[in-house]
């Protein structure tokens, strides 16, 4: 039985002498280290091992990935020892080793990180000049060259090769037999020169290369022959391949195209239905950005990136549900308009679609439809195109990737921490608890789910430490997931992420794939956690000190304990001791402190990483909970007269804010305190839940006006010209999620309006002739 290796931070600190230094070579050398340590899970991505010098450049160098992709690596003149990532089908961190003995060993052992293509840097890329006109290219009116550029440092030789890559998954779908396969098609250019761009007039492909529609150009040195895998190379985005496709689709790419659809709709039908399994949309856009456990931008459409959302024209921002479901691993999409509607197909082709095949994969990965990005372009991207966008039979399309609307979407439940630090419950409850130690913030056997925060006194500019204490790190593990850990760094304040006890550099990539979990840092003082259960940890630096907001779904209703209490919609029992016991919600600052203490985490289970010696000795070795540390209680806080009024002016009705000026005596303090409450009590109104009544659909030949379905919303009906309506002309959503009037009918022949108007019309000359009569009569009698 192989035993696990421990990480090399873990290594270091164990064989660490004491007090002298850290070893470093030694280790360093089995350890690896490697710069760069992401890139595309295409492939041909060159690293270099760091702290490791071999004399011997005639040394064979081979680099296992995952115990079964091997790769050849060579020193290069200065010793430095070299890899090329290999094509792989998955992303996330890719164990592998390294050989220098021609394979016979492999002692040294480091980690990859494979990235999605769609998430690797541009300058990593070779770049389609005006992709559009690449994938629409043979279509009406659409013609004449096609440019590519790339990076000539990205790839130092000479001479460079054009590949044509392309992309099927054949075999029975969702058998064991459905394999995914990445096949060299032909060369475009052979050696040309490495100038950094090439453009040429696209020819129909052979017949027997025109089967493939989903493919990437490579670009890889003349030294290697054509198709030659695993080295050095430079990849394009994958795309629709209408340029390489044959006379029949140039001749008329709509019949072409709406054949492709036809048959795209039949093998469709014949799948299993995997709607049902995938979760609702939020039913507003806020929703959507605060529910960031479960769903996460979806980089076509961005609000934060201008929102540009080529396939949705007509909305700002879109979601995608960030765990692929059980069974069928697809995925879920909502998109929004500015106003924060959801926009859904069976209103506009601007809605959102779900996918069967889940944009960014999911584990085991390598087989379908769990290939990242690939799997979703073959069943629902390039079928888009068939049916939307070079033939006019987008209904097809959409009936069969129908927007999921919100009627049973259940906003997740939050709970946050910040400042000195204050807590607010899951159930709205609000502590304060100063304590020095390691606690549990949240425990739920439902999935194991474990959250452990580390909190210190902050120490003044003139070394006087606070009689208060904040979060200074955060651990969070489900199951067997990775452990990641954020903390801020020694005395630099800057936010640290570490990944089972190694700290993580997230210089080349902001989002990593891992074990249970993923992981995104949008900026430079803020990390997102998104587990497989659908609970989300926002984790961020406000003031000295972090601030941690916890989502949960409701299926953890009943399941958690720890400072954040027991989610059960009861705030009278979130003071629940280790026993059972229950603090009233009346307890006193001194009787929470003891509340607190009670939930100092235990070593045997502890999350944390003791990676220095101020740790080992502070926290490892010491109690949990700090028995002699004396914090300021809020009724023992008495701030002088002109720190009143200060406060008073900042923090208003504030109360965390106003403790937090009173206990430290910096206003900045407390302005940190004001901001993280302030935001969490945005969220929380954003994730109040919202009472849909569903999509209305229009009466038969009619129309109707508005596609919000939330409560208060109402829709208006009409018909088509030659048609009456019958029926209400308005419908309401109700509080009740029913809508107060069925969709009226539109029944041939002229509106009510119409004839009503035909009517009196009518009435109106008979009055006037039966008038002029009368006056004619009267004339008579009188002559």
């Amino acid at each position: 039985m192989k035993l696990p290796l421990l990480p090399c931070a873990l290594l270091l600190l164990a064989t660490a002498p004491s007090p002298g230094p850290w070893p470093t070579a030694d280790l360093r050398d089995f350890c690896l280290e490697v710069v760069p340590h992401s890139g595309s899970m295409m492939g041909g991505k060159d690293f270099v091992v760091q702290h490791l010098k071999w004399s011997s450049p005639t040394t064979s160098v081979i680099c296992r990935f995952k115990e079964s992709v091997q790769t050849l690596g060579h020193v290069d003149s200065f010793g430095r020892v070299h890899c090329v990532s290999p094509l792989l089908y998955e992303t996330g961190r890719i164990p592998f080793t390294l050989s220098m003995d021609n394979g016979r060993s492999f002692p040294r052992s480091g980690t990859w990180l494979a990235v999605h293509p769609s998430k690797v840097s541009e300058t990593e890329k070779s770049q389609l000049v005006n992709e559009t006109h690449w994938q629409y290219y043979g279509t009406t009116g659409v013609g004449g060259n096609l440019s590519l550029t790339w990076n000539v440092s990205a790839l130092p030789t000479n001479s460079v090769t054009i590949e044509l890559w392309g992309y099927e998954e054949t075999g029975k779908p969702y058998s064991e037999e459905w394999t995914a396969k990445w096949s060299y098609l032909y060369s475009l250019a052979t050696k040309v020169p490495n100038s950094g761009s090439f453009t040429f007039i696209p020819q129909p492909a052979p017949q027997q290369y025109q089967r493939w529609e989903v493919g990437a150009l490579r670009i890889v040195s003349s030294k290697h022959y054509e198709g030659e895998r695993d080295v050095q190379a430079l990849w394009s985005n994958e795309h629709a391949l209408a340029w390489h496709l044959g006379d029949d689709f140039r001749a008329d790419p709509v019949a072409w195209a709406r054949t492709q659809c036809l048959n795209w709709e039949e093998l469709e039908d014949q799948l299993p239905k995997f709607l049902e399994e995938l979760p609702d949309c939020p039913c507003t856009l806020a929703q959507a950005r605060a529910d960031s456990g479960r769903f996460h931008t979806d980089y076509g459409c961005d609000i934060e990136h201008g929102s540009v959302c080529t396939y949705h024209p007509g909305a700002v921002h879109c979601v995608r549900s960030v765990q692929a479901s059980l069974q069928y691993a697809s995925g879920q999409q909502c998109c929004y308009t500015e106003e924060g509607t959801q926009l859904l197909t069976a209103d506009s082709t601007s809605g959102s679609t779900p996918d069967r095949g889940h944009d960014w994969g999911a584990p085991p990965f390598r087989a379908p439809p769990r290939v990242p990005g690939l799997s979703h372009w073959l069943y629902d991207v390039i079928s888009f195109y068939h049916c939307c966008l070079w033939a006019p039979e987008c209904p097809r399309y959409m009936l069969r990737r129908p927007s999921s609307d919100c009627r049973h979407y259940q906003p997740p439940r939050l709970a946050s921490a910040f400042g000195d630090p204050h807590f607010v419950t899951f159930d709205g409850t609000n502590f304060t608890f100063n304590g020095r130690g390691e606690y549990v913030l949240l425990e739920a056997a439902l999935t194991n789910l474990r959250v452990q925060v580390r909190a210190q006194p902050r120490t003044t500019l003139e070394g006087i430490q606070d009689r208060g204490t904040g979060l200074t790190a955060v651990a969070v593990q489900e199951g067997n997931s990775d452990v990641v850990e954020v903390r801020l760094a020694g005395e630099t304040g800057v936010l640290q992420v570490l990944l089972n006890q190694e700290v993580l550099s997230f210089a080349e990539q902001k989002w990593m794939d891992l074990k249970g979990m993923f992981l995104s840092v949008a900026s430079g003082d803020s990390v997102s956690i998104m587990l497989s259960s659908g609970a989300g940890l926002e984790v961020s630096i406000q003031g000295p000190f972090l601030s941690v907001a916890i989502l949960l779904p409701e299926k953890f209703l009943n399941h958690t304990q720890g400072l954040f209490g027991t989610l059960n919609d009861n705030p009278t029992d979130d003071f629940t001791l280790r026993n059972g016991q229950v603090l009233p919600p009346t307890a006193t600052s001194r009787e929470l402190f003891r509340f607190g203490a009670d939930w100092a985490v235990e070593n045997a289970s502890s999350l944390l990483t003791y990676d220095s010696r101020l740790l080992v000795n502070n926290f490892l070795y010491r109690p949990k909970h700090d028995p002699t540390f004396q914090p300021l209680f809020p009724e023992e806080v008495t701030p002088s007269p002109s720190q009143a009024t200060e406060a008073a002016k900042l923090c208003g009705d504030n109360h965390f804010c106003s403790f937090d000026v009173a206990a430290t005596g910096n206003l900045s303090v407390g302005n940190a305190t004001r901001l993280a409450y302030q935001l969490h009590q945005n969220r929380v109104q954003s994730l109040q839940p919202v009472v849909s009544c569903g999509w209305l659909a229009p009466p038969h030949n009619g129309l109707k006006e508005g596609i919000r379905y939330l409560k208060g919303s109402t829709v208006y009906f009409h018909c088509n010209n030659g048609y009456s309506l019958v029926g209400a002309e308005a419908s309401t959503c109700l509080a009740d999620g029913s809508w107060s009037r069925p969709t009226p009918t539109c029944q041939p022949g002229q509106s009510h309006t119409v004839l009503l108007s035909i009517v009196f019309g009518g009435l109106a000359v008979v009055a006037v002739v039966a008038l002029i009569y009368m006056l004619l009569q009267r004339r008579k009698s009188n002559m």
